[in-house]
């Protein structure tokens, strides 16, 4: 006798399921089979051990087992909701993107965060705040995993695991630096290119009203590329249109545990929709090299920030978040945004901390949630084509596309798009020798957090500043590590440091032109001894070949770079 399916074809729909209500619903077992009441176990007798055959009991307790999947390293703690974003002034003279047409709309999904907390952390600490976005275009999902401040603590990519390290608890105290801020004041007096990101998180922004009172920018440099293959560098800028609050230190006790959660959750769900509108910068890549040569701003350089003035900001669209997650785990805690998901007429720089993240945030996805992980309903993408490649199998494998080739078949041939983007024409002004490259500081770093202390911070953010990096180095127990730190701070302002000296009751460094930094070379050094980093300038431990320190000079977007191997002999920009 022949069964009508045979094939399995009686699959759960993710949309009913999602939207289905318990009192329409039966109680089974994993399996399917009902079970008419959920505490009931099996027995031998009524004093009796109990049944290895009790498979609902088994089942029950070996999922229960493993209801949790590893939790991020960082951005553990979070909150997010459903939106849809529309294109209000097209970008099409710049980026031959699909989604950047005049009126043309797609569904996202946005996930806040902290940083440095667990999944239980407190929603009001001092912390950077993750603002990561995932449009869902007609040409494939893009990704913006970005934060609420424009720069981050460092530069160098192979400084992010040991940076958020010190932002974790103690391996031996396993104390927060919110009892023992040792760690976190050590890394950054080794490593004073952190100093402007300091100072926008421990000043007012810190700790932002809510996620729907904060901005977001993605800080690092891509690349947008029209129909003409002309393309510009670009930075994004996500401003709330309930615009811009803080909450002081001394008032963050008097929040909930999870206030930004509440806030957001509450404020979608009473219709009261929060929206940001989305902007972008962009330069030629002339200017990027006229911006080193004049301002010595560093395109690729994650702790500089463009200036508006040169270059202002321009409005593209904006997206309005109003729909609230059914399931906070299957749409927030497995949500995966990924830097390297990009759409056709978007492209990375050679933003060295930007390309480590488009391996980093997939290979973490692959860990956390699994190696199918964009398979999962909220990751997926919602294109206007049937996909296919030949990726198959792997844990969790539900699209694993039939019985099609998983090659490049001639006798059932996978169907191609044309290509739209020439990389040989937006990347190929690259070629050079392999060199080994870790960033120095120097007097241009420091400009910018001059700006934010002179021209920003009035004279009751200066106060509010002091007091909240006074006290949270009340919990650093070495005072070299505030010494070096205030001196540190007075690159930025003789002003800063003298506050921060009378409110620490420490005498710190008159700069750091005497100091060596295990973390950085140090490009202001009075000795050339202390100029290169832990001291290991006759160690194998080289200055950067050039005066460029990483950005792109003269000459580096020059067909005559690829043609003739560099321009004075550089290659690349790199002597």
């Amino acid at each position: 006798m022949g069964s009508i399916h045979t094939s399995g074809d009686q699959y759960r729909n993710y949309q009913d399921d999602r939207s289905a209500k318990a009192q329409d619903t039966i109680y089974t077992a994993s399996n399917g089979a009902p079970v008419p009441h959920p505490y009931e176990s099996q027995r031998a007798g009524e004093n009796g051990p109990l049944l290895l055959q009790d498979f609902h009991l088994i089942d029950l307790l070996s999922h229960f087992d493993r209801e949790r999947i590893p939790e991020r390293v960082v951005h553990a703690k979070g909150s997010g909701a459903h939106g849809v974003y529309r294109t209000t002034d097209s970008l099409e003279d710049l980026c031959l993107a699909d989604m950047f047409q005049p009126g043309k709309e797609c569904p996202v999904t946005v996930r806040f965060s902290t940083v440095g907390g667990e999944s239980g952390s407190h929603d009001c600490a001092r912390d950077p705040r993750g603002f990561s976005v995932k449009f869902r275009t007609d040409e494939g999902n893009w990704d913006l995993v970005a934060n609420n401040t424009p720069v981050f603590f460092l530069r160098d990519p192979a400084k992010f695991p040991h940076f958020i390290h010190t932002q974790k608890r103690d391996p031996s105290t396993h104390l927060t630096h919110a009892d023992d801020s040792t760690m976190f004041w050590d890394y950054l007096s080794q490593n004073p290119e952190s100093v402007h990101q300091v100072m926008i998180l421990m000043g007012d922004r810190g700790i932002p009203d809510g996620y729907r009172h904060m901005h977001g920018y993605l800080g690092h440099t891509v690349k947008l590329i029209n129909k003409k293959g002309e393309w510009v560098y670009c930075q994004f800028h996500m401003k709330s249109q309930q615009g811009a609050k803080f909450i002081t230190q001394e008032d963050s006790a008097n929040y909930s545990p999870d206030y930004s959660q509440k806030d957001l959750y509450e404020s979608i769900a009473k219709g009261d929709f929060p929206k940001w509108s989305f902007e972008v910068q962009t330069m030629t890549p002339k200017q990027a090299e006229e911006l080193w040569e004049t301002d010595k701003i560093n395109v690729f350089d994650l702790t500089h920030v463009w200036p508006h003035s040169k270059f202002p900001l321009r409005k593209v669209g904006e997206f309005e978040l109003n729909e609230n997650a059914t399931n906070y785990f299957a749409e927030i805690e497995q949500v995966c945004f990924n830097p390297a998901h990009m759409v056709p007429g978007i492209e990375p720089s050679a933003d060295p901390v930007l390309q480590s993240r488009l391996y980093s945030y997939p290979d973490t996805h692959r860990h956390r949630v699994g190696v199918n992980y964009q398979q999962l309903p909220v990751n997926a993408p919602r294109v206007n084509y049937r996909m296919g490649n030949f990726q198959r199998d792997g844990a969790m494998a539900f699209l694993n596309q039939g019985s099609r080739p998983n090659y490049i078949s001639s006798i059932a041939p996978i169907s191609f798009k044309e290509r739209q983007v020439n990389l040989d024409k937006s990347h190929a002004h690259f070629a050079s020798n392999a060199v080994t490259f870790l960033s120095e500081i120097r007097e241009e770093d420091f400009k910018a957090p001059r700006a934010l202390w002179e021209k920003v911070f009035d004279a009751k953010a200066k106060e509010r500043f002091i007091s909240n990096i006074s006290g949270h180095m009340a919990n650093c127990k070495e005072e070299e590590i505030i010494k070096r730190q205030i001196g540190i701070f007075r690159e930025v302002s003789e002003d800063l440091a003298g506050r921060l000296e009378k409110a620490t009751g420490v005498k710190g460094y008159p700069g750091i032109a005497d100091l060596k930094f295990n973390g950085t070379h140090n490009g202001m050094a009075r000795k050339e001894a202390d100029r290169v980093a832990n001291g290991m300038g006759d160690k194998g431990v080289q200055l950067s070949r050039g005066e460029a320190n990483g950005a792109p000079v003269r000459g580096t977007h020059s067909s005559k770079v690829v043609a003739n191997g560099g321009v004075n002999g550089a290659v690349n920009g790199v002597h």
